[in-house]
């Protein structure tokens, strides 16, 4: 048999000026490497801002025996998806001072306290993320894929003295160096699906916009040759991902259609409905994993001390306005409606993955993928016990469905953890990392 795929997995369809990426195909690998190679490990981390309301979040039990809390009730579809993990701490994320939001999310990913300075010289360390990066990324055409809701400043004081970048990033390629977030849905979508091929004459480029033609219009004759050499398998797996990629980029141009006007600052397929830009900045990560274009994502719901006004949730008040609840019940209500919002778009993103079929699984099977806030409570920037779900099976080495309990552990220790399921051999990691989190697997 024959160890040649038939098929690159670096191929592109093109035309029209348009360059289209592909998802992984069985013709992509020879029948002995689709025997022998399991398919890729991913890895999302989904930030959400401004703590969680933990009575409403913790769940009761331990092990398999536990049930889903009002504010976890979405989860309900991928429960036995879902590793519940209690008791994990992030010290490295105190400020000196004042700015709990801003050091704790510039340690989200890094477990490394942040510098306090309002400047240029920003310090903190190398995030999970980028280093999962480094020696998984090679593999595919972006070594790391990061998105986000909320753009935020580039510079100045966001939070008590900690200058802005780290309120908005929770990526970082090197101590002082963040990767900035991509929070345009469109811009993001053409990055991915629809790059212009650089060979292109300005005469095809300018038929494509006259007509007005979706990538999938532009690249058809390329599609129709390549699904006359698929196999059953292939040809289905190709037409969910067009269907897939079709939807989205309607959705894309619906918030075009529905953005900017005069006298208005929202750029072209930006949008004001948060509901909308999230769920497309979901698929966008789905896609990419589908097309093995990145192993490695991150995702901010929206930066630290969040000022979103969740009006659609019936709220009038800024999301860190309610955080620091003094033990108000009104404002308890309020952060149970926003948490619950929050980890229902969570489930959005598992359940799209779940439904992702794949060799000897489905997408979800084969990812880790993490869920957090920078911090516990809001009220007290406690950075202890905070909530944290992670999703998925890894390849096998996560055993989900349970709710495990740790006496103070680390936060870096689950991530050298993660690192080890991606075959990165670190042993420390962070501020206080000292070993893997022990329990995660069967």
């Amino acid at each position: 048999m024959s160890r040649t795929p038939a098929l690159s997995r670096r191929t592109l369809l093109r035309g029209m000026g348009a360059l289209m990426a592909l998802p992984l195909l069985d013709i992509m690998r020879p029948g002995t490497a689709r025997a022998a190679t399991p398919a890729p490990r991913r890895f999302v981390a989904f930030y959400t801002p401004c703590g969680i309301h933990m009575p409403k979040w913790t769940p009761g039990g331990e092990g398999a025996e536990w049930s889903l809390t009002p504010t976890l009730a979405s989860l309900a579809p991928v429960k036995g998806d879902v590793l519940v993990l209690s008791g994990l701490d992030n010290l490295p994320g105190r400020p000196d001072g004042d700015g709990h939001h801003a050091a704790a999310t510039a340690a989200f990913l890094s477990c490394v306290k942040a510098r306090k300075t309002e400047g240029t010289n920003i310090r903190t360390g190398i995030s999970m993320d980028q280093v999962l990066a480094r020696a998984v990324g090679a593999a595919t055409r972006y070594p790391s894929l990061e998105l986000g809701i909320d753009q935020g400043k580039g510079i100045g004081n966001c939070d008590s003295g900690y200058a802005c970048p780290y309120a908005n990033n929770i990526a970082w390629a090197g101590p002082s160096t963040p990767v900035p977030k991509e929070t345009k849905p469109r811009a993001a979508f053409e990055r991915l699906f629809a790059d212009f091929d650089p060979n292109v004459t300005q005469a095809e480029l300018a038929k494509r916009k006259a007509y007005g033609l979706s990538i999938i219009d532009a690249v058809r004759d390329d599609a129709k040759a390549l699904q006359g050499k698929l196999g059953t398998t292939d040809q289905r797996k190709l037409d969910e991902y067009f269907t897939g990629v079709r939807e989205l980029e309607l959705r894309v141009n619906a918030m075009d259609a529905s953005g900017p006007s005069c006298g208005t600052s929202i750029s072209p397929g930006d949008t004001e409905d948060v509901r909308e830009k999230t769920k497309a900045m979901l698929d966008l990560i789905v896609l990419a994993f589908q097309c093995d274009l990145t192993r490695t994502c991150t995702f901010m719901l929206g930066n630290a001390r969040s000022q979103r006004v969740y009006s659609f949730l019936g709220l009038s008040s800024e999301h860190h306005a309610y955080s620091h609840h003094q033990r108000v019940q009104a404002n308890y209500d309020a952060l149970a409606k926003i948490d619950k919002w929050e980890v229902e778009q969570f489930s959005y993103l598992l359940q799209r993955m779940k439904g992702v079929q794949e060799e000897s699984g489905t997408l979800l099977d084969h990812s880790a993928v993490y869920f957090s806030s920078e911090i516990a409570d809001g009220n007290m920037h406690e950075h202890k016990n905070l909530p944290i779900l992670l999703a998925g099976r890894a390849g096998g080495a996560i055993a989900p469905g349970r709710h495990l309990r740790y006496g103070g552990q680390p936060l870096a220790n689950l991530y050298i953890a993660l690192l080890h399921m991606f075959g990165v051999p670190a042993t420390t990691f962070g501020d206080d990392g000292t070993g893997p989190l022990p329990r995660l697997g069967a």
